[in-house]
């Protein structure tokens, strides 16, 4: 019997470090990706694809950035949903001519967090262009917004990324794939918004981690597995050293200890692995594998996987 599986996709399964972000390059990469998530959905697996907006956010701010004489610049919640657009229609091209008979929708999708988030009160995540210090200050008093040095590379604006609370259209998403619909939804984490007191929804200049929104999800499915793809067919500890050794299976108790040990860096798999560990918790079964290795981590013959009681 098939599973119910959230699966979330990279940023950079979709725009790879180094790589000419045009539509052809990107289109391509979207084709890869959906060759590996039609084998899934072959096997007779219900599938949700999350997936990653990072580069593609940057490409729609740096349009604003150089065209604001002539256009108007629109908010960073605009900018999330464009990019959600942007991706999901390469995706649901790809994958619709890959699944011919398979319905394939994409659901623009908002992601509520608590407006009281603690991350608000310290934005950390870097998005768009980078500015040079005098420029940096500049924007502070003209914008208000906050602004960081990033690895040496300039100075960036930073923006909050709060936990996820809700997605709000997971009632819609349920109904899609309990009919079989194919469904490509919370694009970059989803959009994120807050709820005011009467109850009204609105957009907020925030990051959500993409793979905090797809444990979310998972839970709010109720799926059987969270799948979560890398450019890395496994995790490692000890990453890039001599004694590097790699995970297959793992419980609970032991993906936390190498989690406590400071064996996932923040970047990277820290947040990949922290959302494992907490999908685990309820008893079911969560997986990090390479894009390729899909179809066979889900049979339980790849990847590395973190088993629940």
């Amino acid at each position: 019997m098939g599973k119910k599986v959230v699966l979330a996709l990279g940023g950079n399964a979709i725009l790879q470090p180094g790589q000419v972000g045009n539509y052809d390059v990107q289109k391509a990469n979207v084709e890869t990706s959906a060759k590996s998530i039609a084998k899934v959905v072959n096997e007779g697996h219900n599938v949700v694809v999350v997936h990653g907006n990072g580069p593609q956010v940057g490409q729609i701010l740096r349009q604003n950035e150089l065209s604001k004489e002539e256009v108007p610049e629109q908010p960073l919640p605009v900018c999330s949903a464009e990019s959600q657009g942007f991706i999901g229609y390469m995706m649901q091209e790809s994958l619709k001519n890959m699944l011919p008979t398979k319905q394939v929708v994409t659901l623009l999708t908002m992601t509520e967090v608590d407006k009281n988030d603690e991350a608000f009160n310290h934005p950390t995540k870097p998005i768009g262009s980078f500015y040079s210090k005098e420029e940096s200050v500049e924007l502070e008093k003209s914008k208000g917004w906050v602004m960081g040095e990033d690895a040496g590379r300039g100075y960036r604006r930073l923006v909050p990324s709060p936990e996820p609370k809700s997605i709000v259209e997971v009632d819609t998403i349920k109904t899609l794939i309990d009919n079989g619909t194919l469904v490509v939804s919370t694009g970059g984490g989803g959009i994120p918004v807050v709820r005011d007191k009467d109850n009204q929804l609105s957009g907020v200049a925030a990051v959500i981690d993409k793979d905090s929104s797809a444990l979310k999800l998972s839970e709010e499915l109720d799926a059987d597995v969270l799948m979560i793809l890398t450019d890395v067919p496994n995790v490692y500890i000890n990453y890039g050293k001599p004694n590097q050794e790699k995970l297959t299976m793992l419980s609970i108790e032991k993906a936390k200890q190498y989690f406590d040990e400071g064996h996932f860096s923040d970047g990277s798999m820290g947040p990949k692995m922290q959302a494992c560990i907490e999908f685990a918790k309820l008893g079911k079964t969560a997986i990090i594998c390479s894009l390729e290795d899909a179809a066979q981590a889900l049979a339980g013959n790849a990847g590395t996987q973190v088993i629940g009681k």
